[in-house]
């Protein structure tokens, strides 16, 4: 290492201590300064650490590779490999153990002197070394050492050498090595492979060299470049990594023919390749002049199936420091920690951070890996100011067959929790909608059923220049005030909105009753006054001021309103108009807005966001003329689609303007649940072929599947199926001759005259005996059962669970050969099976298939065998 850069080195078991290596050795010691001050002459690390010299050797020049005793004593012994080719045995501090002090000073020569390139100590028996020097071509390149040989003839004394001030000893040469390898060639990196004592891997001039010390003259090879920095993998033994110029080839020893995997090529030459010690299948590289190492992760260990097969990998750069990086090591123990050394000596302690995996469940769990820790992170159950997530939403309404209510419809806001308006509307308007279809294709078939699906957007437009307004009196109060005349598109559209029942009878009673009864106080009078009824939203509001749950600011109210006077100029519409902003009930606001303001303009009725869409259009219905009302219905339809408001489904309908409007709904709230079931209510056939449609429809679908919620998707197929007839799958698993490859089931369930029998098939008997032992088309005998050794087709009347009436199917009615327990079943394995009853029974209580000396573990290979729906699991 004379003349080159430093190099750097962790005691093997020292966590604490390391060394550097160029013209000389010096020894660090690391240190916490987490809770203390940097002490004097020692080098600042990082953050949390520090190192101290301990001591130097400079009694080895023209070092040019190190290699620390892996044994843990003698602790500081070290391997020194020379320019000359001597490998001298060193130690950085005194070492008292009298066993061992006659190793320090050791030299090791070989026969002609050349560089030795590299060292490295055996791991399964500690007193062997191994060195590899240049080539020389009447000597050996691969030197195997014994450094606790007994002396022969050949050691001979050499002259005394100076170790320390007043201190000097007779230094002994060895010169005869255990083992001589790889004549005539060069050697320029080697390693001990783990998984036996006396195999070497050699990285030699232009080969990779596998030997074996049992038999020295043969060896197994392979002809390549990427000679140098073998190394092997800690955690996989069959896996080394070595590098030419810029690239580094991973081979496996198993299969040694070619590389498995060459890592990208860098642009500049590779200096060092190093596996993590403390990490499965992570390789760090450096290059010449550079401060970024590059980490490669072996995701998978590569087991070589086929010759294109590659381990997945994963490739990052971390930067340790700002300066050129000579050389780094990874800690021996400490997870992801290395130390680099720059080219004037800084040194740097460093943690490579692992990469943070997230993983979200289906149900709302969070998990997460850092490293060697995996983290989970729930929902803490007693915390109710959270708003919960709408996947949790709509797994509990999954749970509650939320949507599934297609008789009473309204019903499935109740099904939802009755928490959101929105969806109270949603579902209300669907129920008006859904009752009025049906009454209107009953008294007159084909006529406006498919119009009120359109919804009071498509109504109004078709009744424009077909209404009159005329005076109407008050009831409480001498006063007229002008109503439009309700036609008949006016009356639906006030059905829809629900104040009034089907009929012909715009009676609002029923109406406000049921918001009585539902403690709607403010509403219920607001309806009746907008029905010019003051007297009866005064009683409705002492009503409510006198109930258990009313407000007894009520009465104040009513009050006020009985106070009402038509003058314009009086003092009590002035304070009226001035005073009603301060009410914080929007229903209340909008009486006084109506009683005051002017005939025919009403904005602070209409434009009052808060009060409920279905209201506001009502009311428009009944005082706005057709023109007016037409404007009006246009630009709240706009501002429903923009907000994706579900109250909105009222005006547009289930047209192309609901699935505009849902699909906001869905961009603001994913609740792909509720725009499914909407959509399927009874939208026309060019809505449901809608791509945004089929979209929210299958990942609803997925989702369902996600939640492991099974019979739930298969009830919203069935669902979908009835609402959507163009949505009914067709058959997608069939079993087939293996002869002839015809369906048997299909063939077997057209048989054309139900009267007739299965004799034509080989099978006597009456024609609802589901007894099938052949193939239809062909004749050909099906399988036996592996158990029961019938032919398959045979009825199963001995399995568990099965019952008289699995023997018998009408076909007439079921259209179905047999019942689950007579199922063909079979492993795609070994290919045996049988009655899926018989079967099922076998594998309670065995583990291998019952066809004899077949050890096929059958239920094993099925990853879903296990897994039982989560309907019934709480969330």
């Amino acid at each position: 290492m004379s003349g080159t850069k430093p190099d750097i080195l962790w005691a093997p078991h020292q966590v604490d201590r390391f060394v550097v290596c160029d013209s000389e050795l010096s020894l660090y010691h690391v240190e916490s300064t987490v809770n203390s001050e940097l002490k004097a002459g020692s080098l600042r690390l990082s953050e949390d650490s520090a190192a101290t010299l301990l001591s130097i050797n400079s009694d080895t020049p023209y070092m040019k590779c190190v290699a620390w005793y892996l044994n843990y004593d003698p602790e500081c012994l070290l391997a020194v490999g020379q320019a000359n080719g001597r490998v001298v045995l060193t130690s950085l501090g005194q070492d008292h153990n009298s066993k061992f002090k006659d190793l320090i000073g050791k030299e090791f020569v070989p026969k002609h002197a050349r560089q030795c390139n590299t060292l490295a100590w055996n791991p399964l028996d500690s007193n062997w070394l191994a060195a590899g020097l240049d080539k020389h071509r009447a000597d050996f390149s691969v030197l195997i050492w014994d450094i606790c040989s007994k002396y022969t003839p050949d050691i001979v004394p050499m002259e005394k050498v100076r170790l320390s001030a007043g201190e000097t000893e007779t230094t002994l040469l060895v010169t005869k090595p255990l083992y001589e390898l790889g004549q005539n060639d060069a050697c320029l990196s080697l390693c001990w492979l783990p998984r036996d004592q006396k195999l070497l891997l050699a990285g030699m001039h232009r080969n990779l060299a596998i030997f074996d010390l049992r038999n020295t003259s043969q060896k197994m090879f392979v002809n390549t470049k990427a000679v140098q920095g073998v190394t092997v993998d800690p955690y996989f033994h069959d896996r080394v990594a070595s590098f030419y110029e810029g690239q580094v080839a991973i081979w496996d020893l198993r299969k040694f023919e070619k590389p498995v995997l060459t890592l990208t090529e860098q642009p500049k030459p590779l200096t060092k390749v190093a596996w993590c010690p403390t990490r499965t299948g992570l390789l760090a590289t450096l290059t010449r002049d550079s401060n970024i190492i590059r980490l490669y992760d072996m995701q998978h260990t590569p087991t070589p199936i086929g010759d294109e097969t590659e381990p997945t990998i994963i490739e990052r750069s971390v930067q340790p420091c700002d300066n050129y990086i000579a050389s780094f090591a990874w800690h021996p123990t400490s997870q992801n920690r290395m130390i680099v050394v720059t080219p004037n000596r800084t040194m740097s302690d460093f943690t490579v951070f692992e990469r943070i995996s997230l993983a979200w469940s289906p149900i709302t769990s969070l998990m997460w890996a850092c490293g060697r820790h995996l983290y989970e992170c729930a929902e803490e159950e007693n915390d109710n100011s959270l708003e919960k997530d709408i996947a949790t939403k709509m797994r509990l309404r999954a749970l509650s067959r939320y949507g599934l209510d297609t008789e009473q419809v309204w019903r499935n806001h109740i099904l939802a929790g009755n928490e959101d308006p929105q969806l109270k509307s949603l579902w209300y308007t669907l129920h008006f909608m859904k009752q009025y279809t049906e009454d209107m294709d009953q008294k007159s078939p084909g006529n406006k059923g498919s119009l009120v699906y359109a919804g009071i957007k498509s109504i109004v437009k078709s009744s424009l220049g077909m209404v009159e307004s005329s005076r109407h009196n008050w009831s409480g109060l001498d006063k007229q005030s002008d109503i439009q005349n309700l036609n008949e598109e006016r009356i639906l559209a006030l059905q829809l909105c629900g104040w009034i029942k089907k009929g012909t009878d715009v009676d609002v009673g029923p109406f406000l009753n049921s918001l009585v009864q539902e403690g709607e106080w403010e509403r219920a009078a607001a309806v009746a006054l907008f029905n010019l009824d003051i007297r009866r939203a005064i009683q409705i509001l002492n009503e409510g001021a006198s109930s258990e749950k009313g407000d007894l600011n009520l009465n104040v109210v009513a009050m006020a309103l009985s106070g009402y006077t038509d003058e314009k100029n009086s003092l009590w519409r002035e304070m009226c108009s001035t005073l009603r902003l301060q009410l914080n009930n929007p229903y209340l606001c909008v009486m006084f807005a109506f009683l005051t303001s002017e005939t025919g303009s009403y904005d602070g009725v209409l434009y009052e966001n808060k009060v409920a869409v279905r209201d506001r259009v009502a009311f428009a219905c009944k005082f706005l003329s057709d023109s007016q009302l037409n404007r009006y219905i246009e630009k709240l339809t706009n501002e429903m689609k923009e907000a994706g408001n579900l109250e909105g489904i009222l005006l547009t309908g289930l047209t192309k303007d609901g699935v505009d409007l849902m699909e906001s709904y869905v961009d603001r709230t994913g609740d792909v649940q509720t725009a499914s079931y909407c959509m399927l209510q009874g939208s026309p056939l060019d809505v449901l072929k809608d791509e945004r449609v089929q979209y929210w429809i299958e990942n609803y679908r997925n989702l369902l599947d996600a939640w492991r919620f099974w019979h739930k998707r298969a009830e919203f197929d069935i669902h979908r199926s009835k609402l959507d007839p163009s949505s009914k799958p067709l058959a997608q698993v069939f079993v087939s001759c293996n002869f002839c490859g015809k369906s048997i089931s299909y063939s077997c369930s057209t048989v054309p005259h139900q009267g007739r029998g299965f004799s034509q098939y080989g099978v006597s008997g009456s024609p609802t005996k589901s007894k099938v032992t052949s193939c239809p088309g062909c004749r050909k005998p099906l399988p036996r059962c592996a158990l029961c050794l019938i032919n398959m087709g045979t009825p199963v009347s001995s399995c568990p669970g099965g019952s008289k009436s699995d023997e018998k199917v009408d076909l007439s009615k079921d259209k179905k050969l047999a019942q689950f327990n007579n199922w063909f079943t079979w492993c795609h394995n070994c290919r045996h099976g049988g009655h899926a009853g018989h079967m099922l029974s076998w594998f309670r209580d065995h583990a291998e298939c019952p066809v004899s000396a077949c050890t096929c573990k059958c239920m094993q290979l099925d990853t879903t065998g296990n897994l039982v729906p989560a309907e019934t699991v709480q969330p």
